[in-house]
């Protein structure tokens, strides 16, 4: 019996524009201007981080997130992702997405100094989209960080320089993304910081303990002393 075997070919490097030189310090995203956007085809095999998208004939290979991977159905069914492609000096790299929101992270993520698109693929990993923005919104540096490759200082420059732009992505309360902000940054009342410090050591998350206080004092009032806010936040995490 005669098999077909589907070979992946990189795809051609387009020329330089005049004045521009071929090497390039970093990949360059091609962002909405990229050649490629979208594909769709039968998906031929999978490798560790990549599958090969057969497309009319021929396969693309495409690196992915494990959690995109994970969607994806078996070789020989169809499947559908939004493209990134990055151009080297020798080729042309493809990023898959499951949706349009996680190349959008994906690139926003890499807009982050010291995250390129090794990290950007590991968080998106480990967090779903909407998952990252509330880390974020939250200041949650810890669930960021147990993205493998992600320590704890890639993880504050995460939060730190991406907390003004999460607000359109996350789906949470802005008092209590305020909150986290302010707590972040030790600007919080003390009875509101003494409240949530209390919260946590009962065994809450940070940022649960911060959504349930900011509900509190909405409730209680700013001026509510700390064992107030307390017993409100415990009833507010007991819904």
């Amino acid at each position: 019996m005669r098999t077909h075997a589907l070979v992946a070919f990189p795809l051609p490097v387009p020329p330089p524009r005049a004045g521009e030189g071929t090497q390039e310090s970093r990949p360059s995203s091609l962002g909405s201007d990229s050649m490629i956007g979208k594909l769709k085809g039968l998906v031929d095999s999978y490798g560790t981080d990549f599958l090969i998208l057969d497309v009319n004939g021929v396969g693309y290979q495409v690196h992915c997130s494990a959690r995109t991977l994970s969607m994806l159905p078996q070789p020989g069914e169809a499947a559908t992702l939004s493209i990134e492609t990055y151009v080297r000096e020798d080729q042309i790299k493809l990023f898959g997405f499951a949706s349009d929101a996680e190349r959008e992270w994906f690139r926003l993520l890499q807009t982050v100094q010291g995250v390129g698109a090794k990290v950007a693929l590991s968080v998106l990993s480990t967090l779903k989209v909407g998952e990252l923005a509330t880390a974020i919104a939250m200041r949650d540096k810890a669930a960021v960080s147990r993205s493998p490759g992600v320590g704890a200082k890639v993880a504050e420059r995460i939060v730190t320089e991406l907390k003004d732009k999460v607000p359109a992505f996350a789906d949470i309360d802005a008092g209590a993304a305020h909150l986290a902000g302010a707590l972040d940054e030790k600007r919080a009342p003390r009875p509101v910081m003494d409240a949530v410090s209390a919260l946590v050591n009962l065994g809450y998350g940070q940022p649960q303990a911060a959504a349930a206080i900011a509900a509190a004092s909405r409730n209680v009032g700013d001026a509510a002393d700390v064992q107030t806010l307390i017993r409100q936040g415990l009833k507010e995490l007991a819904k």
